[in-house]
């Protein structure tokens, strides 16, 4: 690993000095070993796993099982959210022919917002357990709007909730609202 190296001078006569040494360090095992710590520290290193959201869904049915009717929604018992763009948010209990842009009601994301218009929806609900929130992303709509909506279901313990389409007559309406 390390040698001392020794430099022999012809005798020429005179004076009798003392023989100068000189090291060299060899640096090959060093480099092995810097490997060997690169190698190990890669291994026992967690690397950043990705985040995921955990989203419920449904079983798949059973094709042998009779479909059951069609589940009708009471409006008393649900509320509809469409997210829109803009990190606009919007918000009615209507049906088809009772919805205008004056009833459909804008919201905000925070605690005042889109959280206290769940808890009244809820309150006033008929059946408070077969409560439902309808949550309707527009088109333009962003996935961090959507992903707060969902994390307001887990605060609000709102277990009933789904995930569809605008549909069309809504559409109109909202298109009526933000002006477009």
């Amino acid at each position: 690993m390390a040698e001392v190296q020794v430099q022999e001078k012809g005798a020429k006569g005179g004076k009798v000095r003392s023989k100068k040494q000189s090291t060299r360090v060899d640096m090959t095992p060093m480099v092995d070993l810097g490997f060997l710590l690169i190698t190990f520290f890669m291994f026992t290193t967690t690397f950043s796993k990705p985040n995921v959201m955990d989203l419920g869904l449904p079983a798949k049915p059973d094709p042998n099982a009779p479909k059951p009717p069609p589940t009708e929604i009471d409006l008393s018992n649900s509320v509809t959210i469409l997210l829109g763009k803009d990190n606009k948010i919007f918000w009615h209990q209507q049906d088809q022919t009772s919805l205008n842009d004056e009833n459909l009601q804008e919201t905000t994301f925070d605690r005042e917002g889109l959280r206290n218009v769940i808890k009244q929806a809820k309150s006033r609900a008929k059946k408070q357990d077969l409560f439902t929130v309808i949550i309707k992303p527009t088109d333009d709509a962003v996935y961090k709007n959507f992903v707060d909506v969902l994390d307001e279901m887990a605060i609000t313990k709102s277990e009933r909730y789904g995930v569809t389409d605008l549909k069309s007559w809504e559409k109109a309406i909202y298109d009526k609202k933000v002006g477009n």
